[in-house]
C-alpha cells in the first residue's frame, strides 16, 4: 500500500535529505534537521505523489490519504500533549507548501490553521496573552480567505488601516485585544458580504481548504512562470508539510526571522539576516514592516538604531549561530534558514541550500574547496553555467557623476538603466517593444514575477534584504534595490517621487544593486573584472573540460573580447557579416548586382585587400589558434538596396543607370531567401567569389606566420552543401588557389576544408560528404530550420503557445531538440567517423553557447563548441560539468 504522510518529530523522522524527490525540499530537510536532533516543531509531510495524483484523478485525494492525514496529526499531539480542533488542548498548525526545487514565494502558505471563534478564547487563556491571540486569528483570517477562499488581502488591508487610523494607531502591535475582536467582527463581516458564506469554523474544514490551496498553488500563474524561467517540470509536483505551530508574535520575547550563513550577494562569510520581534514570518519577507539586522556588525554597518537579535536575545541569537554552523557544515553549503523565537525558545522552520549571485556562488565554492569541505569537482559542479551571465553585466563607472536621488538597500548586484514602469504588464511592454525597463513597485509580490523578468531590474519602497523582490531579483541575477522609503510611488497618478523631483512613467533612471543608489538619468557602465574567484572556478572548469570552446567572431572586438573571456580559437567567422559597412556595402551591391563575371570579378578586386586585412587581425589575435572562416553565405535580400539612394549610390559606381539596376535587383528578388541562392550554391554558380575569399585566407595566412613566425592553419568551410559534389566543386576551386598562393609566396600553407552541417540531408549522408570534406561544423541554427520547417525569425508567434500546451518543453532555437535534431547530429557525427576516423566535429549554432546542448555535444563527442564571446565563461563552465557527467555515466554502466 502506498505511504502518502511521512512524519517527524521529537528527533525522529521517517524521511531524511535524500527524499526531496518524495517530500520536496522543504520536507525532507524537516526530517533531517530532526534527525540531527535540532529543535524542530513537529509535523508531517503529504508526499509530491499526492499532488501528481490529485491532478491525475480530476483533482480528487488518493484512497487512504484521510486516514493517513488524522494518523499524523495524532503524532503531532503525542509530541505536544495537545489535539488538533480540542479547545481544551489546543493545537493548531501551519500548512506550507514544498517542491523539489525552491520556488520561494511561488505558491501558498496557510497559519495558525484552527482557529475559530471557540478556540481563540482557548488560545488567550493557553497563552495568557488575549492581545496575541487576537492578532493571531485576525492573520488567519486574512491568509485563509486569501489563499484559501481567494478573497484578495488587499480588502483586509483597508479594513486594518481605516481601524488604526481611526483608533490613532500607527503600528499594528499598538491594537489591544479588544481593539483585534472589533477588526475581526469587520472581517468575518467581510467574508460573509463578499462570498456569501460564513468564514469556517470547523478546524478538520480549514485543514483540507489549505492543503487543498496548497496543491493548487502548484498550478498558479506565478508558479507556472517560475518553473517556466527556472526550468522546472510539472511532473515534479509539490509536497505539503504540515507542522505544529510556534508563535513569533507571543509579545517582545518573541521572535521570527529568516538568514544566510554566508551573504548571499557578495559570498562573504559572515550570518546575514533580519529579524521582526512579536512577528510572524510572512511579516518579514512582505516587506510591511521594516526588519531590523541579526547581528550587531550588521547593524552598524546599516546604521540603523534597532537593536540586533543579537543584543536583544542573546541566548537564543548564541544558540542559532551555533545551529548555523551546523547546518552548513552537514550539508556543505551556504544555508538559507527560517526561524522563530517563542517566549525565549528558538525553534527552527526550515533549512535549504540559499539562492545566491553568481558572485557569491564563486566566492562560496571556492572558498569551500580550500577549507576542504568540497572537492574541486564539487565546487565546478555548485556553479550554473547560466548564472555567469550576471558577471557580465556593466557596474556604474566610478568616474561617473552620479545624480542620488534615493538610497534603498543594496539587494542583488550590478547596474541597470531604463525607463520608469510601475506595473509588470508595462513591463512586458517595453521589453517587446526593445525598451529597457527598471520596474518601479512598493513592493512586489509573487504575481509580480513576468514584469521582473522583463525588467533589467527593480526597485521597491519596501522591504528588506530577504524580501520577495530580494530574494527573486538575486536568483535571476537582476539588479534589485529595496526598502528606499525615502521614495514615494502613486500608481494611480503613475509617479515617482523623491527630494522634491517627480518622476513619472517613461523617465529613465539608474539604480546601483551594490550600493542601493538610485540615480536620475542614465550614467556610464563598466564591464567587470574576471578574475580572482571567478579565475580560480574557470582554472578548475578546464582541468576537468575534454571539449574545446571556440567563440563565433568575425570582428576584433569579438575576437579580442573572446580570447579575454579564453576562448581557444574561432569556431566560426561569417564573412558576410564583415561587408555591411562604408564602402563595403558598396562594393558588396556591385559584385552581386554584377551581370557579367567581369562585372563581378572588377567589384570582388575592391574587396580582396579588405577580406585579407580581416583575417590578417584575426589570425594575430587568435595567436596560432584554430580560426575557422566560413566563406560567404548571404541570404541576398540582407544585401541589395532598399532605398532610392542606396540605388543611386551603387548605380553611380557601377556606371549604370538607376532604372536597370532597379531591373536587376527585382530579378534577383527571392520568395524564401533562407532556402534560397546562398551558401555553397553561391560559389558553384559563381566560383570568382570563393576563389578570391580563399585568396585572402591564404595570403593573410602567409603574412601572418611570417610576423609571429609560426605557422597558421586556417580551416574553411562551405555552407549549406547538402550534395558532395558541391562540397568537391568548391572544394577544388580552394585548392587551386591555395597552390597559386604558394607558388607566388614560396610558402607551403596547410589548411583544412570542411563544411557546415546544417541541412538534413547532409547529416543522412555524412558518410560520403566525409570524403571530401576534413571537418564537420554542425550549424544548428539552419539545421533546425530545415528539420522543423520553422523560420526561427517567425517562429515566436506560436512557439510559446505550444510550450504552453505542453507540446513543447523548449524553444528548440534556445536549446537542441535533442530527440530529432541531435539525432541527426549524432547520425552525422558517427557516419562521419566512419568514413574519416580523425574529423574535427564542432557545433558553431548558438546551441554551442546552451548549457543542456553542451551536455548533448559531450555525450556524442563533439571535439568543440563555438558560442558567442560573452557565452564563452558559460561553454567552458558547461563543458566541464558534462564531461565530469558522462565519465560518472560511464562508470555507472561499467
Amino acid at each position: 500500500m502506498t505511504k502518502w504522510v511521512y512524519t517527524f518529530g521529537d528527533g525522529a523522522a521517517e524521511g531524511r535529505a535524500g527524499d526531496r524527490n518524495l517530500l520536496g525540499g522543504k520536507g525532507a530537510n524537516l526530517a533531517e534537521m530532526c534527525s540531527l536532533g535540532l529543535p524542530v516543531p513537529p509535523g508531517f509531510t503529504i508526499t509530491t505523489e499526492v499532488c501528481n495524483a490529485y491532478y491525475a484523478n480530476g483533482r480528487a485525494y488518493p484512497d487512504g490519504l484521510e486516514a493517513d492525514v488524522v494518523a499524523a496529526l495524532d503524532h503531532i499531539g503525542r509530541i505536544t500533549g495537545r489535539r488538533f480542533g480540542d479547545p481544551s488542548k489546543l493545537l493548531l498548525v501551519s500548512v506550507r507548501s514544498g517542491a523539489r526545487a525552491s520556488m520561494p514565494g511561488m505558491m501558498d502558505t496557510v497559519l495558525n490553521l484552527g482557529l475559530n471563534d471557540e478556540t481563540v478564547e482557548a488560545l488567550a487563556a493557553d497563552s495568557d496573552d488575549a492581545r496575541f491571540a487576537y492578532d493571531s486569528y485576525r492573520r488567519f483570517i486574512q491568509m485563509y480567505s486569501d489563499v484559501v477562499m481567494g478573497l484578495d488581502h488587499e480588502v483586509f488591508e483597508e479594513i486594518l488601516e481605516d481601524q488604526k487610523a481611526s483608533l490613532g494607531h500607527e503600528l499594528d502591535t499598538e491594537l489591544t485585544a479588544a481593539e483585534w475582536q472589533g477588526v475581526i467582527s469587520l472581517y468575518k463581516a467581510k467574508v460573509e458580504e463578499e462570498l456569501g458564506k460564513p468564514f469556517p469554523q470547523d478546524p478538520h474544514e480549514q485543514l483540507w481548504g489549505a492543503i487543498g490551496a496548497v496543491f493548487s498553488s502548484w498550478m498558479n500563474s506565478r508558479a507556472i512562470t517560475y518553473r517556466r524561467l527556472h526550468d522546472i517540470p510539472e511532473s515534479w509536483g509539490t509536497a505539503v508539510n504540515v507542522q505544529a505551530m510556534v508563535f513569533g508574535n507571543m509579545g517582545d520575547t518573541s521572535a521570527t526571522g529568516v538568514a544566510f550563513t554566508r551573504n548571499p550577494s557578495t559570498g562573504d562569510r559572515q550570518l546575514y539576516g533580519e529579524f521582526l520581534v512579536n512577528a510572524q514570518g510572512e511579516d518579514v519577507v512582505a516587506g510591511i514592516r521594516t526588519p531590523q539586522n541579526i547581528t550587531e556588525a550588521a547593524r552598524i554597518a546599516a546604521g540603523s538604531d534597532k537593536p540586533s537579535l543579537q543584543k536583544l536575545m542573546p541566548d537564543a541569537f548564541q544558540a542559532f549561530v551555533d545551529i548555523s554552523d551546523r547546518l552548513e557544515k552537514h550539508y556543505r553549503d551556504m544555508q538559507d534558514l527560517e526561524f522563530t523565537i517563542e517566549r525565549g525558545k528558538l525553534w527552527m522552520l526550515q533549512t535549504r541550500s540559499g539562492k545566491r549571485t553568481a558572485k557569491a556562488a564563486l566566492k562560496i565554492a571556492v572558498e569551500m574547496a580550500r577549507d576542504g569541505l568540497i572537492t574541486k569537482e564539487e565546487a565546478v559542479a555548485r556553479i550554473d553555467p547560466a548564472s555567469l551571465d550576471q558577471l557580465l553585466h556593466p557596474t556604474i563607472d566610478p568616474k561617473a557623476a552620479r545624480d542620488v536621488i534615493g538610497m534603498g538597500l543594496p539587494a542583488s548586484p550590478g547596474a541597470a538603466t531604463g525607463e520608469i514602469v510601475f506595473s509588470s504588464a508595462d513591463a512586458e511592454d517595453a521589453r517587446a517593444q526593445g525598451r529597457k525597463a527598471i520596474l518601479v513597485r512598493i513592493e512586489t509580490s509573487p504575481e509580480d514575477i513576468h514584469g521582473m523578468h522583463a525588467a533589467e531590474g527593480i526597485l521597491t519602497t519596501r522591504g528588506g534584504m530577504t524580501s520577495h523582490a530580494a530574494v527573486v531579483a538575486r536568483g535571476m541575477g537582476k539588479p534589485c534595490v529595496s526598502g528606499a522609503g525615502s521614495l514615494r510611488v502613486d500608481y494611480k497618478a503613475a509617479t515617482l517621487v523623491s527630494m522634491g523631483q517627480t518622476f513619472r512613467k517613461g523617465d529613465v533612471i539608474t539604480i546601483d544593486g551594490g550600493n542601493g543608489q538610485v540615480l536620475k538619468g542614465a550614467v556610464a557602465m563598466l564591464q567587470p573584472e574576471l578574475s580572482g574567484d571567478f579565475a580560480a572556478i574557470m582554472e578548475w572548469a578546464d582541468a576537468q573540460r575534454r571539449m574545446k570552446v571556440r567563440t563565433n567572431a568575425e570582428t576584433p572586438l569579438d575576437a579580442r573580447m573572446a580570447r579575454s573571456f579564453g576562448a581557444e580559437g574561432i569556431g566560426l567567422c561569417r564573412t558576410e557579416h564583415m561587408f555591411f559597412d562604408g564602402d563595403r556595402i558598396v562594393a558588396m551591391r556591385e559584385m552581386i548586382l554584377a551581370d557579367t563575371e567581369k562585372d563581378r570579378r572588377s567589384a570582388l578586386d575592391k574587396l580582396l585587400p579588405m577580406q585579407r586585412s580581416d583575417f590578417l587581425e584575426l589570425f594575430e589575435i587568435m595567436a596560432g589558434l584554430p580560426v575557422t572562416i566560413r566563406l560567404l553565405d548571404p541570404p541576398l535580400h540582407e544585401f541589395l538596396p532598399k532605398t532610392e539612394a542606396e540605388l543611386a549610390e551603387v548605380a553611380s559606381a557601377m556606371n549604370v543607370s538607376a532604372d536597370k539596376l532597379r531591373q536587376r535587383t527585382e530579378a534577383l528578388h527571392e520568395f524564401n531567401p533562407m532556402l534560397g541562392h546562398r551558401g555553397c550554391r553561391l560559389a558553384v554558380s559563381y566560383p570568382e567569389i570563393a576563389e578570391m575569399q580563399a585568396r585572402a585566407i591564404f595570403e593573410a595566412a602567409v603574412e601572418a606566420g611570417r610576423k609571429a613566425g609560426a605557422l597558421v592553419v586556417p580551416e574553411i568551410m562551405v555552407p549549406l552543401v547538402g550534395l558532395v559534389k558541391e562540397l568537391e566543386y568548391v572544394k577544388a576551386r580552394i585548392d587551386a588557389v591555395a597552390q597559386s598562393v604558394m607558388q607566388e609566396t614560396g610558402t607551403k600553407i596547410d589548411y583544412l576544408t570542411g563544411t557546415m552541417i546544417e541541412l538534413p540531408r547532409a547529416a543522412i549522408r555524412a558518410h560520403v560528404i566525409a570524403e571530401a570534406a576534413e571537418f564537420f561544423s554542425f550549424g544548428t541554427n539552419d539545421l533546425t530550420q530545415t528539420t522543423f520547417g520553422i523560420s526561427r525569425d517567425d517562429a515566436a508567434s506560436f512557439l510559446e503557445t505550444y510550450r504552453q500546451k505542453g507540446i513543447i518543453e523548449q524553444d528548440p532555437f534556445v536549446s537542441l531538440d535533442v530527440d530529432g535534431v541531435g539525432e541527426l547530429v549524432r547520425i552525422a557525427a558517427e557516419k562521419g567517423k566512419a568514413t574519416r576516423p580523425g574529423i574535427k566535429l564542432g557545433i558553431c549554432g548558438e546551441h554551442g553557447g546552451d548549457p543542456a546542448s553542451i551536455r548533448f555535444c559531450e555525450e556524442v563527442g563533439l571535439d568543440y563548441v563555438s558560442c558567442s564571446p560573452y557565452r564563452v565563461p558559460i561553454a567552458r563552465l558547461a563543458a566541464a560539468q558534462a564531461a565530469v557527467a558522462a565519465a560518472k555515466g560511464a562508470a555507472r554502466r561499467a
